[in-house]
């Protein structure tokens, strides 16, 4: 298992197979940074790949998971106080490592939870549709301010977005940076189930528990057919087909028939 660090920006708490991500600018509601960003692609490439994960929470630190952008940004894009890995980029590929921040959370082979309270905004409300499921504090509000800015949600929102609520509503959304409140987000589909607000963490540490406890090669397999799903037949059928063969040659379906027979629960290894 990974061990826990803290960063400038984040804090990475691992507690036997489920990790907890958290976003650590209390002070600026989370708003996101270069910093920031740079800080998430390193957990990225340190924990997106890991196998021995089972579940991993995303939240922000304070009464806020993200409000957005720091405006602090928008004065680095035209400086260079950049990190190493983003400083001679710019136009889409500088967009494109961006948003790589966040894509891992979608990539990565186990469940990835949201859990958010207070301003989900932006890139910060980008940042909860990149996790598989998103609950809600009451007092969670979502939206995509961008185009009140002339921009659009560049970091997944145009991709994710539409996969939950559907491509009219997500456009509405979008287009009239309309901000939607944690009930009205739970109707639309982007969010799973809506908690009390002191109860957020607890519900959510709740239900990595109950995913840790499921097949992982079955977890991983349906995570990577619902994504292609959205490509075509063609390629969903594939990814299905291929992460079944992986199911059938697997120890956990062994143990899950084991443990049928033997009348007790039953014990995955991912292998």
């Amino acid at each position: 298992m990974p061990l826990s660090f803290t960063t400038r920006a984040l804090s990475v708490e691992c507690d036997g197979d489920i990790v907890h991500l958290r976003l650590q600018r209390p002070n600026k509601l989370n708003a996101q940074t270069h910093e920031m960003w740079h800080e998430l692609r390193q957990v990225g490439a340190e924990l997106g790949g890991d196998t021995s994960i089972r579940a991993l929470i995303v939240s922000g630190a304070g009464r806020s998971f993200s409000a957005g952008l720091d405006t602090d940004v928008l004065v680095d894009f035209f400086g260079t106080e950049l990190p190493e890995d983003v400083r001679d980029l710019s136009g889409p590929a500088l967009v494109k490592k961006i948003q790589e921040s966040f894509t891992w959370l979608a990539d990565a082979p186990y469940p990835t939870i949201a859990a958010v309270a207070g301003h989900a905004l932006g890139a910060g409300c980008q940042l909860a549709l990149a996790c598989d499921l998103r609950i809600a504090a009451e007092d969670a509000i979502f939206g995509l301010p961008e185009t009140n800015w002339g921009l659009i949600p560049d970091l997944g929102g145009t991709l994710w977005l539409p996969q939950l609520t559907g491509p009219a509503k997500a456009k509405e959304l979008m287009w009239l940076a309309d901000q939607v409140d944690a009930a009205e987000a739970c109707r639309l589909g982007v969010v799973n189930r809506v908690v009390p607000t002191a109860n957020l963490l607890a519900e959510a540490r709740a239900l990595a528990e109950r995913l840790a406890t499921r097949p992982p090669l079955a977890v991983a397999a349906i995570k990577r057919a619902v994504a292609a799903s959205f490509a075509g037949t063609e390629p969903a059928l594939a990814a299905a087909s291929n992460g079944q063969a992986l199911c059938l040659a697997s120890d956990d379906l062994r143990e899950a028939g084991a443990a049928w027979v033997e009348q007790r629960q039953p014990h995955y290894t991912g292998n």
